[in-house]
């Protein structure tokens, strides 16, 4: 279960942060969250897809690590193995909320994980210097956590546009593996092109206008990442047959 606190210099000014990736570290994930504003540099190296949120008729764009749970691709023995990592990784163990202020506006507030394997008092990036400010590293990590509340502000508006305009769909992805074996990944939705491809002008403008545009196609092109997903897992599953002919 996770415990959030508020991040305080008074607190927490000796804590350091591992950032490396790694299983031990959490990040053996089948999917990220992700946010329309993210998509030109997730398309480049995962599948983007939608899975349906907690609340009914709620959409969140994902970023697909792998097929099963638990299973992330781009993991190996050196870390993440991929140039751009989620932001929803990047950002750990920290999370921003938003408390209002005496002057009736909202001021961000930074949370730490205090249980995420992450934190250590030894080794890491530290958080706050010697006078209890923000280090170069927290200062990035405050940036990306801002980025991240806006991207999710205007995820909504892209997901209510994906509904209203039924651009959402749920779909069957085959996997053809070397193992011979039939496998499916279901669950999730794609963008649907053919109504995609009807819509008029009119709309399309529209959809361009509020930035929802580019980051639909984005999530059309992401799809090619799929070839690269499956032989990463044909690539694992060799490594797996190795090893167990290796310990006869």
């Amino acid at each position: 279960m996770s415990n959030f606190e508020v991040l305080s210099p008074s607190k927490h000014r000796e804590l350091k942060i591992r950032t490396e990736t790694g299983e031990s570290y959490g990040d053996n994930i089948q999917y990220a969250e992700t946010h329309a504003l993210e998509f030109r540099n997730i398309q480049a190296y995962y599948p983007i897809f939608f899975s349906k949120g907690n609340n009914e008729g709620e959409f969140i764009p994902i970023a697909l690590l792998g097929f099963e749970n638990n299973e992330n691709l781009f993991l190996d023995n050196a870390g993440w193995n991929a140039s751009y990592i989620p932001m929803m990784i990047q950002r750990q163990p920290f999370s921003i909320g938003f408390q209002a202020s005496d002057e009736g506006d909202k001021k961000p507030i930074v949370s730490i994980e205090t249980s995420s394997p992450r934190i250590s008092q030894d080794s890491g990036q530290s958080v706050f210097d010697a006078d209890g400010n923000p280090t170069e590293y927290m200062t990035r990590v405050m940036k990306k956590l801002e980025a991240l509340h806006y991207g999710h502000e205007h995820n909504k508006g892209f997901i209510e546009a994906l509904i209203k305009y039924e651009l959402l769909e749920p779909f069957t992805l085959k996997i053809p593996l070397k193992d011979n074996t039939n496998n499916k990944l279901i669950g999730f939705y794609t963008i649907n092109e053919d109504k995609l491809n009807d819509l008029d002008g009119f709309i399309l403008a529209d959809l361009n206008t509020n930035g929802y545009l580019q980051p639909i196609y984005m999530a059309l092109a992401s799809y090619s990442c799929v070839t690269g997903l499956i032989e990463r897992k044909n690539t694992k599953l060799q490594k797996e047959w190795a090893e167990k002919l290796e310990s006869k």
